[in-house]
This record gives C-alpha cells, sequence and structure tokens, in this order.
C-alpha cells in the first residue's frame, strides 16, 4: 500500500500490490467521480442517519470500507489466500479487486429506500449502476459474470446469507471494520445514546498489517468497555461464516486503564 501509510488506511494507485491493478485503477478513476454514484453515497445517508438515528453510511463509511477492503483484500492476496469469486466465473485475477471496489462502494445504496433490508433494496439499485458502468470495460458475457460476483458482494454484506466466495467475505468483514469514534460524531452530536453510536465513540483506532501467526492482524484500540459491543457483537458476527475465519486474527485493547473492565479481547 502507499509508502507514506504504512497501515494502508487509503488504497494508492500508485503503490506495488500483491495484486493486478490495472483494471482496477481504471475502474475506480470512473467511479468515484460517477455523479449518480455520488448523489446515491450522499442520498443514503438521509434514512439511516437523519430519519433513523444510525451511524454514518454515507460517503465517508463507504470511502473506508473500500480501502479497508482492498487493504484486506491485499494482505490475503500477499499471503497466497485463494479466492473464488471471480475464479468460479472464468474472470481474470485483475477482476477480482474490481469486483471488491465495486461492491464496497455500491453496498449501502439501498438505503435509499429504507435502512430495514436495505442490502436486498441496494441489488436493483446497484444493478442499474453496473448496467451502465461495466460496457466500458467489459463484453456482455463478463460484465454480467462480474456484476453477478458484485451483486453477491452486496447481498451478503448484512444478510442472513452466508458469503460463497472470498470476495463477498471481505466486504463483510470490511464493512464491520468501518468502527472508529468519527462513524457515529452525527448521532452523538444530535444526541443519539444508543448502543451502536456509543460503543463506537468508544473505538479510538483501527489498523490492519500482516500478522505473524495470520495473514491480517486488526488491531482494535478502545477507551472504554462499551467498545467490546463493536468487536464482540458486530466485528465477530461478521467474520463468523465470512469464508475469511481462519486468515484475520482480532485483538483489541482497552487503553483506559482506569474503567478496569476490559483490557483485551482477542479472536
Amino acid at each position: 500500500m502507499a509508502s507514506d501509510d504504512a497501515d494502508g488506511r487509503k488504497y494508492d494507485p500508485d503503490a506495488d500490490h500483491s495484486f493486478p491493478d490495472e483494471r482496477l485503477n481504471g475502474v475506480l478513476s470512473v467511479l468515484l467521480d460517477d455523479p449518480e454514484v455520488t448523489t446515491y453515497l450522499e442520498a443514503q445517508n438521509v434514512n439511516a442517519v437523519t430519519r433513523k438515528g444510525y451511524n454514518d453510511h454515507g460517503p465517508k463509511h463507504i470511502s473506508i470500507v473500500r480501502n479497508r477492503a482492498l487493504r484486506l483484500y491485499e494482505l490475503l492476496k500477499r499471503a497466497g489466500v485463494p479466492f473464488n469469486g471471480a475464479a468460479d466465473q472464468g474472470l481474470d485475477e485483475a477482476d477480482e479487486p474490481v469486483i471488491v471496489a465495486l461492491a464496497a462502494t455500491l453496498h449501502d445504496v439501498g438505503h435509499v429506500v429504507h435502512r430495514d433490508e436495505h442490502a436486498y433494496y441496494s441489488i436493483p439499485l446497484a444493478s442499474d449502476i453496473l448496467d451502465r458502468l461495466l460496457p466500458q470495460w467489459y463484453d456482455t458475457g463478463d460484465a454480467v459474470r462480474v456484476k453477478a460476483e458484485t451483486l453477491h458482494a452486496i447481498l451478503c454484506h448484512h444478510t442472513e446469507e452466508d458469503p460463497l466466495t472470498r470476495e463477498a467475505g471481505v466486504i463483510r468483514v470490511a464493512d464491520a471494520l468501518d468502527m472508529e469514534r468519527g462513524r457515529s460524531r452525527i448521532p452523538y452530536e444530535k444526541g443519539g445514546r444508543g448502543i451502536n453510536t456509543l460503543s463506537s465513540q468508544a473505538i479510538r483506532d483501527v489498523t490492519l498489517e500482516g500478522g505473524d501467526d495470520a495473514p491480517v492482524l486488526v488491531e482494535i484500540e478502545m477507551v472504554n468497555a462499551a467498545g467490546v459491543y463493536q468487536v464482540d457483537n458486530l466485528l465477530k458476527s461478521k467474520l463468523r461464516d465470512s469464508t475469511l475465519e481462519e486468515y484475520v486474527r482480532i485483538v483489541a485493547v482497552n487503553t483506559k486503564q482506569e474503567s478496569g473492565l476490559v483490557e483485551r479481547i482477542e479472536l
């Protein structure tokens, strides 16, 4: 990842990667500036935050999830972990990160319909966007296959349906990795004190690095015990049945020792 960013917080298209990145970089150059996509990312926060009082699901959340998904993908590829989504469809290895980036960007667009069951509403909306964008890079057959894998990853990020591909597993886990206090800033400032808001306020920092005994080490710094909810209830449930369990080690440390309630959690 970026040489000036040791924990890989942002995907750098100019950095050296452990996967073919030219196709991904071409897609990102269009996707990030597409007027329809950027409007969806802004509009999807209305139901989620303004009306329902949930944590951020807008452009900042999407940027964090996409960057962490690509970082997670990078670390897994670096360790030689095989991916099956694109491969099962007869697509190229270069299409794996494209699927990851597209799914990370579009996974929450269904919020414009409703927060409840939003993953299901995301499918037809994302499908229309993909139908418009993918022909820029793919012929009809490959566009359908990339679309299929992207929609699978979108659906599985927040539903009872388990991921059947590692690309989908990456999206499911990366979604839960956006847990720092910045995500709950808007509802917190409006007086929200629900468990999602308070637990997010308790998380100071999240980093992803290569691990010694697992390809990915996720380190989470908490400042009080409320952060346990984010780690144990949300991240743990997303990691379960993600196809990534054996490759990801999670360590959370409570650095505000005077709380005395929780010092360390390891998954």
